[in-house]
């Protein structure tokens, strides 16, 4: 009997592990999607949460098969205009006689027009934390990284599996969130 024990407890390990809930399996098709796509892009509203003061603006957005996301500001209309680029190696802005200035989240790790890069990069290789249903929406948690400063976003998909919002969250405390349209992904 105690030779079968550790056996058992093996084969009961093993199959729990082997399973992969509903709610996780559609964020992995998601993600699959992404590192299969030519092409991501979406329109952004993005609202930066400062504590006392919330910055809201928008942004048509287009993230490339590496991952890097290029952006063009459409409102408010006195930064419209405005066109960038984020990716791993950093990022760059494009104006005329418009400067773009926010100042920086999470520990000044993290820029507002960085939100749409911050969620390509998490739905792309982030862990998975949790999935689950919330009304008709599967909402699930992504960590990007696991280390000290980890970002973790919580992001909702509708029932076509195409994120509609996702929150950023840093130390505990949500800093930006995103609330997304016109996703083609292709």
């Amino acid at each position: 009997m105690k030779k079968l024990l550790p056996l058992l407890l093996a084969v009961v390990l093993m199959t729990g592990c082997s399973q992969t809930p509903k709610e996780v399996e559609r964020a992995l098709s998601l993600r699959s999607k992404l590192l299969q796509a030519n092409s991501c892009t979406f329109d952004a509203e993005i609202t930066a949460d400062y504590g006392e003061t919330l910055h809201v603006f928008r942004m048509n957005c287009t993230a490339d098969p590496q991952g890097g996301v290029t952006f063009q500001v459409t409102a408010p209309e006195s930064i419209a205009g405005i066109t960038g680029q984020v990716s791993k190696q950093g990022g760059a802005l494009t104006f005329d006689d418009t400067a773009l200035y926010f100042d920086l989240l999470a520990d000044e790790q993290l820029s507002p027009v960085s939100a749409p890069w911050v969620l390509i990069k998490a739905l792309r290789g982030g862990f998975i934390t949790s999935a689950g249903m919330e009304d008709d929406e599967l909402r699930f948690s992504v960590n990007d990284s696991y280390e000290d400063d980890a970002l973790n976003l919580d992001v909702w998909l509708d029932s076509g599996d195409i994120p509609q919002r996702a929150d950023i969250c840093y130390a505990g405390k949500r800093i930006l969130s995103l609330k997304l349209e016109n996703v083609q992904i292709s």
